[in-house]
């Protein structure tokens, strides 16, 4: 079989049966593509002529060229993938990664908002009071308050929450639903945003809608964070995702249970969700080392 033709068959595969996002498709068919670009120039184009020898030249082409290694560890992943379902479908017989090792990466403990600068998210001062500025707002604390990914965000439909029942019904990766629960206040904005929306863009399913009733996308909700957690934060990086990290580990630091923090992101893994039971230690050392007078004596 042409490397070319496993490849389209493949990404089809991930798209259709498999149903991942569209973005993760993307990633896994770039990298493949990147992967068939470089076997071309090797005169390697069916998938009887590929060897391990080939991959490994390729994952060291990238970090020659100075590609951090959590990049080339994904791109890795990606072929492996691959790989791994054209041996389940009988279209290749050997395990062509049995001989390949990833790099090795040092291993980063996620970054998080301080909950001194999460509070600013409840000071009305921050946003303006148009349509825009109310909506940011929402967007910001649900962010915060229910550990939800951008894309799921994005993806809320009026009919998500229940307001009776003080949830909200979250679509995950793999269109994995759960329900995140919601306190009163937050309730009761997003009761008062639905409204304005109305008056501003009429009847619209989706929850989060630009000022002419589209869909807000997933970069919208990264811009949104950047515009205003860029002035608020020191953390090392601002995304949604920074709210992500900030929600487990506050809940953490409060005495909240790893089980239920794991359920309410969607992690499949506990392990996942255990790194944060690390953030909270480190975050307690380095209040202990800059707080105690202990601990600055020399």
């Amino acid at each position: 079989m042409k490397i070319e033709e496993a490849i389209v068959r493949f990404v089809d595969y991930i798209a259709t049966e498999r149903r991942m996002a569209a973005g993760t498709v993307r990633n896994y068919e770039g990298d493949l593509r990147d992967l068939q670009r470089y076997l071309e120039r090797l005169e390697v184009s069916d998938l009887g002529e590929l060897s391990s020898r080939d991959i490994r030249g390729w994952q060291m082409e990238h970090l020659g060229a100075g590609e951090a290694p959590g990049t080339v560890k994904r791109r890795l992943s990606s072929v492996s993938s691959w790989l791994r379902w054209l041996r389940r479908g009988g279209m290749l017989d050997v395990d062509l990664m049995a001989k390949v090792s990833a790099p090795r990466q040092p291993k980063r403990l996620p970054v998080f908002f301080k909950e001194s600068e999460t509070e600013h998210l409840y000071d009305e001062g921050l946003f303006g009071t148009d349509f825009t500025g109310r909506r940011d707002a929402l967007m910001l604390r649900m962010l915060y308050e229910t550990g939800m990914r951008r894309s799921e965000l994005a993806g809320l439909r009026e009919s998500s929450v229940d307001f009776h029942n003080l949830t909200v019904k979250v679509l995950g990766k793999r269109n994995k639903e759960r329900l995140v629960p919601i306190e009163n206040e937050l309730a009761h904005n997003i009761s008062e945003y639905i409204a304005l929306k109305r008056q501003t863009v009429g009847e619209n399913e989706w929850l989060f809608v630009n000022a002419k009733g589209r869909q807000v996308s997933p970069q919208t909700v990264y811009q949104v964070v950047r515009k205003y957690m860029t002035g608020l934060s020191s953390a090392d990086r601002i995304s949604p995702h920074v709210f992500r990290h900030s929600f487990a580990t506050h809940i953490l630091a409060e005495g909240g249970n790893i089980q239920a923090i794991k359920e309410l992101l969607g992690h499949e893994n506990l392990a996942t969700t255990e790194v944060y039971t690390h953030v909270t230690r480190e975050h307690l050392k380095e209040e202990y080392r800059h707080a105690h007078p202990r601990s600055r004596k020399k």
